[in-house]
């Protein structure tokens, strides 16, 4: 009876572990994935835009996306997507057809032609983070790496909407001043 006790705490803990390890990876999407997600159970889209080749790119997926704070807020309260900003997708988006023409294979490891979605976005600079609302608008743009502390006040602002009451750049200095962070470094 005791080995029994002693089993079930075990496989309890263990069972713990394994959930909590397995939410604090972000599950990606495709955009088209999300898109249609959304359909089903509304919910915001945040988007990695990225390249193969860039440096803050990989350091953002190592070390902001892989902490266990981001993973699980991002994984619960937004739809993930990533988009690489010079590959070959083809992506469907408020009813244009967005593509890279211009893409080179030779190349798919290092700088290749900018894909048509990315400049519909107006993406100029890797790693770009783009918000997408429950409608398929798009909120912002957060360009750059960002730490988790530094991500974490704009997925905390957009996810509930403080962003539409912001009138200047003032209220959004404010908003930042009075925020405090929650997420682990």
């Amino acid at each position: 009876m005791k080995s029994i006790k002693i089993f079930s705490i075990v496989s309890l803990f263990i069972l713990t572990s394994l959930t909590d390890a397995i939410a604090q990876e972000i599950k990606w999407l495709s955009l088209e994935q999300a898109l249609k997600a959304q359909k089903v159970v509304p919910k915001k889209i945040f988007m990695d835009v990225f390249t193969k080749w860039c440096g803050p790119c990989k350091i953002l997926d190592n070390r902001t996306f892989k902490n266990p704070d981001v993973a699980r807020y991002i994984s619960q309260h937004y739809y993930a997507v990533k988009f690489n900003g010079e590959g070959q997708e083809k992506i469907n988006f408020l009813g244009n057809v967005f593509t890279n023409p211009n893409y080179n294979p030779d190349r798919a490891n290092r700088r290749n032609s900018t894909h048509q979605f990315t400049q519909f976005l107006g993406i100029r600079a890797y790693p770009t983070m783009v918000f997408i609302s429950e409608e398929g608008d798009l909120i912002m743009p957060l360009q750059g790496y960002q730490t988790p502390q530094q991500l974490e006040l704009f997925l905390k602002m957009i996810k509930q909407g403080d962003y539409q009451v912001f009138s200047n750049s003032d209220d959004f200095q404010k908003y930042r001043k009075n925020f405090i962070p929650k997420f682990r470094g």
